[in-house]
């Protein structure tokens, strides 16, 4: 397989703790440029990566015909049109998630990589998350049987908005919890069960100062056919020492689990797929599942949380995709389904009324 040079746009934490060390990761991708407009002496991509080419400008970096893949990693405001630049430069784009603030601006970009034969693909990097995958495969064996009600929490204790990134504290599109997390949690569930019937959601900020009007907050209730209700909730005013991540309750058993998903600590920490570990949660943050037999009787039990895959995977299938070997790891057309619920959700919260889908 050929080996792809890829050009980063932003160099956050995002760009820092999550993409590159993923793309350095796969041997078919080669870190070529990073686009930074303002280094300081403590956040410099070309001193971190003395042998990557460096941008001040996303213009320039697209017209360099070298870049073969392009990833934003910018704020979900600048997305479109970062991602409509790279795409009408004959470049390959994955955009960070949220897609992008509105579904219109997905549709532009979805046909716009159709039009040029680019592909386009969101780095919805939570489906290779460990308990996700667990989930998914307690639900593929029907282990739980026909599912009643399914929580998705993304709970944390952060009452100040001290440290908080600039975007992160102020009203703006593609802003707010549910673009942020609820994107996440909003996607793995589309995955798993397909659009909803009907949503109904309440967004708002749970700190006592928000001068910005940043919806910290958000509970968004999907209605699927068959009774079952999926929720979604952002909080950060949760103070447990074990944050409840799924519960999920269904007429032959029930699964719950408790912390986030570790691979992101890892990547922080400095380690990555490879290494030894990475990825692999302690044993006691595994989840309990419930099941009961034909006698009634309930059995508890600790379930291992599944270590298939990695967020590896995104950028290996992506690989393989220019290759010519399968598709992108994330359709835009689902992403783009995932921003048309949150409108939804917006709209559901601002009028006070469940809308159809």
């Amino acid at each position: 397989m050929a080996m792809y040079n890829v050009g980063i746009v932003g160099y956050g934490t995002s760009a820092k703790v999550f993409h590159i060390p993923l793309i350095n990761s796969v041997p078919e991708l080669n870190l070529y440029a990073i686009t930074q407009r303002h280094p300081t002496s403590e956040n410099d991509g070309s001193k971190d990566h003395p042998n990557v080419k460096r941008y001040a400008a996303a213009e320039d970096m697209v017209n360099d015909s070298a870049v073969h893949l392009v990833v934003v990693t910018t704020p979900p405001i600048t997305h479109f049109e970062l991602a409509r630049l790279a795409l009408e430069n004959g470049k390959d784009v994955v955009v960070e998630k949220p897609f992008v603030p509105t579904s219109k601006e997905a549709d532009r970009l979805i046909d716009l990589a159709k039009k040029n034969k680019r592909h386009l693909t969101v780095f919805q990097n939570r489906r290779w998350d460990s308990d996700f995958l667990t989930l998914r495969s307690l639900l593929s064996t029907n282990t739980l049987g026909h599912i009643a009600d399914f929580e998705s929490h993304f709970d944390r204790y952060k009452p100040s908005l001290a440290g908080a990134k600039a975007w992160k504290t102020i009203s703006e599109p593609g802003g707010g919890a549910i673009y942020d997390l609820g994107a996440h949690l909003i996607d793995q569930i589309y995955v798993l069960f397909g659009l909803p019937k009907r949503i109904t959601a309440f967004l708002g900020s749970q700190r006592a100062e928000n001068p910005g009007g940043y919806e910290d907050a958000c509970t968004v209730l999907l209605h699927y056919d068959g009774g079952m209700t999926a929720t979604v909730k952002v909080s950060v005013i949760s103070l447990e020492a074990a944050q409840l991540r799924f519960w999920v309750r269904g007429e032959k058993g029930s699964y719950k689990k408790c912390h986030e998903d570790i691979q992101e600590t890892h990547l922080t920490k400095g380690m990555g797929p490879g290494d030894q570990g990475f990825g692999v949660e302690p044993e006691d943050w595994h989840g309990t599942l419930t099941t009961v037999d034909d006698d009634g009787n309930l059995n508890a039990r600790l379930y291992q949380t599944t270590h298939t895959e990695t967020y590896k995977t995104f950028y290996t299938q992506l690989a393989q995709a220019i290759a010519g070997q399968g598709e992108v790891p994330v359709k835009p057309e689902d992403a783009r389904q995932v921003i048309g619920l949150i409108e939804l959700a917006k709209q559901s919260s601002d009028e006070g009324r469940t809308i159809e889908v």
